[in-house]
Protein backbone atom coordinates (compact mmCIF):
# COMPACT_ATOMS: atom_id res chain seq x y z
CA UNK A 1 0.00 0.00 0.00
CA UNK A 2 1.36 3.40 -0.99
CA UNK A 3 1.81 5.97 1.70
CA UNK A 4 -0.10 9.22 1.38
CA UNK A 5 2.39 12.09 1.43
CA UNK A 6 1.50 15.68 2.19
CA UNK A 7 3.40 18.92 2.06
CA UNK A 8 2.87 21.81 4.45
CA UNK A 9 4.64 24.74 2.77
CA UNK A 10 5.41 28.16 4.20
CA UNK A 11 8.12 30.59 5.15
CA UNK A 12 7.67 29.88 8.87
CA UNK A 13 9.41 33.08 9.96
CA UNK A 14 8.93 32.20 12.79
CA UNK A 15 7.15 28.86 13.24
CA UNK A 16 4.15 29.60 15.49
CA UNK A 17 1.73 27.57 17.60
CA UNK A 18 -0.71 28.03 14.72
CA UNK A 19 1.70 26.17 12.42
CA UNK A 20 2.29 23.58 15.15
CA UNK A 21 -1.45 22.95 15.44
CA UNK A 22 -1.82 22.54 11.68
CA UNK A 23 1.06 20.05 11.54
CA UNK A 24 -0.49 17.98 14.32
CA UNK A 25 -3.87 17.95 12.59
CA UNK A 26 -2.26 17.16 9.22
CA UNK A 27 -0.83 13.93 10.57
CA UNK A 28 -4.39 12.57 10.78
CA UNK A 29 -4.66 13.03 6.99
CA UNK A 30 -1.32 11.75 5.71
CA UNK A 31 1.19 9.01 6.46
CA UNK A 32 4.16 11.32 5.90
CA UNK A 33 4.33 15.09 6.08
CA UNK A 34 6.99 17.28 4.53
CA UNK A 35 7.28 20.68 6.19
CA UNK A 36 8.75 22.67 3.32
CA UNK A 37 10.30 26.06 3.95
CA UNK A 38 10.00 28.10 0.81
CA UNK A 39 12.46 30.74 -0.24
CA UNK A 40 10.46 33.89 -0.93
CA UNK A 41 12.62 36.72 -2.25
CA UNK A 42 9.68 39.13 -1.92
CA UNK A 43 9.68 38.73 1.87
CA UNK A 44 12.30 40.16 4.20
CA UNK A 45 13.13 37.30 6.55
CA UNK A 46 13.78 37.87 10.24
CA UNK A 47 15.39 34.47 10.79
CA UNK A 48 17.78 33.01 8.22
CA UNK A 49 16.63 30.06 6.15
CA UNK A 50 19.14 27.83 7.96
CA UNK A 51 17.89 28.97 11.37
CA UNK A 52 14.26 28.27 10.45
CA UNK A 53 15.26 24.84 9.15
CA UNK A 54 17.15 24.12 12.38
CA UNK A 55 14.26 25.27 14.59
CA UNK A 56 11.66 23.10 12.87
CA UNK A 57 13.93 20.05 12.54
CA UNK A 58 14.76 20.26 16.25
CA UNK A 59 11.08 20.57 17.11
CA UNK A 60 10.20 17.38 15.22
CA UNK A 61 13.39 15.40 15.61
CA UNK A 62 11.52 12.50 17.27
CA UNK A 63 8.59 12.41 14.84
CA UNK A 64 9.50 9.87 12.16
CA UNK A 65 6.52 10.81 9.97
CA UNK A 66 7.76 14.37 9.52
CA UNK A 67 10.64 15.62 7.40
CA UNK A 68 11.73 19.24 7.03
CA UNK A 69 13.39 20.74 3.98
CA UNK A 70 13.75 23.92 1.97
CA UNK A 71 12.85 24.63 -1.64
CA UNK A 72 13.32 27.44 -4.14
CA UNK A 73 10.65 26.96 -6.81
CA UNK A 74 6.88 26.87 -7.12
CA UNK A 75 5.35 24.78 -4.35
CA UNK A 76 3.45 22.66 -6.86
CA UNK A 77 6.65 21.95 -8.82
CA UNK A 78 8.42 20.88 -5.64
CA UNK A 79 5.44 18.72 -4.66
CA UNK A 80 5.51 16.95 -8.04
CA UNK A 81 9.29 16.40 -7.78
CA UNK A 82 8.82 14.85 -4.33
CA UNK A 83 5.84 12.64 -5.21
CA UNK A 84 3.51 14.56 -2.90
CA UNK A 85 -0.19 13.64 -2.96
CA UNK A 86 -1.69 16.71 -1.30
CA UNK A 87 -0.75 20.25 -0.38
CA UNK A 88 -1.92 21.27 3.07
CA UNK A 89 -2.66 24.91 3.82
CA UNK A 90 -4.10 26.68 6.81
CA UNK A 91 -6.35 29.69 6.70
CA UNK A 92 -7.30 32.17 9.41
CA UNK A 93 -9.76 34.41 7.61
CA UNK A 94 -11.91 34.93 4.54
CA UNK A 95 -9.05 36.95 3.02
CA UNK A 96 -6.77 33.93 3.36
CA UNK A 97 -9.47 31.77 1.78
CA UNK A 98 -9.72 33.81 -1.42
CA UNK A 99 -5.94 33.80 -1.88
CA UNK A 100 -5.54 30.08 -1.12
CA UNK A 101 -8.51 29.06 -3.30
CA UNK A 102 -7.00 30.70 -6.38
CA UNK A 103 -3.65 29.02 -5.82
CA UNK A 104 -5.29 25.65 -5.11
CA UNK A 105 -7.32 25.89 -8.32
CA UNK A 106 -4.23 26.70 -10.37
CA UNK A 107 -2.15 23.95 -8.73
CA UNK A 108 -4.86 21.36 -9.42
CA UNK A 109 -5.15 22.56 -13.03
CA UNK A 110 -1.43 22.29 -13.80
CA UNK A 111 -0.58 19.21 -11.73
CA UNK A 112 -3.66 17.37 -10.52
CA UNK A 113 -2.46 17.77 -6.94
CA UNK A 114 -5.27 18.62 -4.55
CA UNK A 115 -5.01 21.17 -1.76
CA UNK A 116 -6.55 20.48 1.62
CA UNK A 117 -7.49 23.57 3.58
CA UNK A 118 -7.49 23.39 7.37
CA UNK A 119 -9.18 26.18 9.24
CA UNK A 120 -7.13 27.59 12.08
CA UNK A 121 -8.52 26.82 15.49
CA UNK A 122 -10.55 29.84 16.70
CA UNK A 123 -8.27 30.56 19.65
CA UNK A 124 -5.27 30.83 17.29
CA UNK A 125 -6.68 33.00 14.49
CA UNK A 126 -5.00 36.16 15.76
CA UNK A 127 -1.52 34.61 15.61
CA UNK A 128 0.57 35.17 12.49
CA UNK A 129 4.27 35.05 11.81
CA UNK A 130 4.11 38.70 10.75
CA UNK A 131 2.69 39.82 14.09
CA UNK A 132 5.05 37.58 16.08
CA UNK A 133 8.05 39.00 14.16
CA UNK A 134 6.88 42.52 15.00
CA UNK A 135 6.59 41.63 18.68
CA UNK A 136 10.10 40.12 18.65
CA UNK A 137 11.47 43.20 16.92
CA UNK A 138 10.19 45.41 19.73
CA UNK A 139 11.33 43.13 22.54
CA UNK A 140 8.03 41.57 23.60
CA UNK A 141 7.74 38.09 25.07
CA UNK A 142 6.38 35.77 22.37
CA UNK A 143 6.65 32.50 24.28
CA UNK A 144 2.88 32.02 24.27
CA UNK A 145 2.81 32.26 20.45
CA UNK A 146 5.52 29.75 19.55
CA UNK A 147 5.79 26.04 20.35
CA UNK A 148 7.42 25.10 23.62
CA UNK A 149 11.09 24.29 23.18
CA UNK A 150 11.88 26.85 20.48
CA UNK A 151 14.68 29.21 21.45
CA UNK A 152 13.50 32.39 19.76
CA UNK A 153 16.26 34.48 21.35
CA UNK A 154 18.89 32.75 19.25
CA UNK A 155 18.39 34.61 15.97
CA UNK A 156 21.24 33.02 13.95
Amino acid sequence: MDKRRGIFPGTFDPFTIGHYSLVKRSLALVDELVIAIGVNDAKQSFFSLNRRLEIIRDLYEYESRISVCTYDCLTVDFAMQEGIDIIIRGIRSINDFEYEKNIADMNRTISGIETVILFTEPELTHISSTIVRELIKYGHDVSSFIPEGIDIDKKD
